[in-house]
């Protein structure tokens, strides 16, 4: 007989969120995402979105009972040293969702809080809002929002830099560990901006990480890559802060790769291939 020899272990990294039929962003891109940084990853799968490149089309819900069981299955059986979750579309599903987390004891829970596609079809329904702030919010070991994102949870404007820090502290003060609030909506001259809000004891550390602004048509499923690319690395042992460092690194030169590709007729995907 054959000696395998030692065991080995993956890093394994589950998403919740939902199907993206043009594969740029969701499930697809998280699953792309956690296979670049070399870990097992499984999916729970919460909607299906048409979609392609001039937008999103048309949203079929999961019913409740397979997203249930889906997470059942899963965290019974693989188990995960991190989670990300994306798109969760109603009330009912955050509440299904949230009670399986508890249940499970789950930890390093990335939270991407899917509100709006670029062309601005709601992915989340209004009547979903508290539960998301009030359900997965304190579960979340790091929350990453955009600037819209974040202004929806705040119900205020974020209109300059010192806004972008003032709105990561108050996001904190909602239950995550951590904050990172996404610049990239924001007119900075040629850089993007990243605000990393960090709750240690009794105080707050600010990390800000900026990087070149890429101008391209191409930055589909930009939120979902880097939030999976996060998870990944927390998945692998890395701490919030490397975590944030390696994964803007990798949005970074996704974007940039993604530059050169033609694909569709609108907004084109980042390139996950390293």
């Amino acid at each position: 007989m054959r000696n395998l020899g030692e065991v080995k272990i993956y890093s394994r990294v589950l998403s919740i969120a939902g199907s993206d039929s043009g594969g740029g962003a969701g499930i697809q891109a998280d699953l792309k995402t956690f296979h670049e940084f070399k870990c097992y990853g499984a999916s729970v799968i919460t909607a299906i979105t048409s979609q392609n490149t001039m937008g999103v089309f048309n949203i079929q819900e999961i019913s409740q009972n397979s997203i249930a069981t889906q997470l059942e299955c899963v965290l019974s059986d693989i188990g995960f040293d991190s989670i990300k979750i994306g798109m969760l579309f109603t009330d009912d599903i955050i509440k299904i969702v949230s009670e399986k987390l508890v249940k499970y004891k789950c930890k390093n829970i990335v939270l991407d809080p899917v509100i709006l596609s670029k062309n601005n079809f709601k992915l989340l329904k209004d009547d979903a809002l508290n539960s998301l702030l009030n359900d997965l919010l304190p579960l979340a070991e790091i929350l990453t929002p955009n600037l819209p994102e974040a202004e929806i949870l705040l119900s205020r404007k974020i209109s300059s830099l010192k806004d972008m820090e003032n709105a990561a502290i108050d996001l904190l003060l909602l239950g995550p560990r951590a904050v990172i609030l996404k610049g990239g909506h924001f007119e900075n001259g040629n850089k993007s901006s990243d605000c990393m809000a960090i709750s240690e004891g009794n105080k707050v550390n600010i990390i800000w990480l900026e990087s070149e602004k890429i101008i391209t048509n191409n930055s589909h499923g930009t939120g979902c890559t880097f939030s999976a690319a996060i998870a990944a690395n927390l998945a692998k042992g890395m701490d919030r802060e490397t975590s944030f460092q390696i994964a803007k690194n990798y949005i970074s030169k996704s974007i940039m790769r993604g530059s050169c590709y033609k694909i569709g007729n609108g907004i084109g995907p980042v390139c996950h291939f390293s």
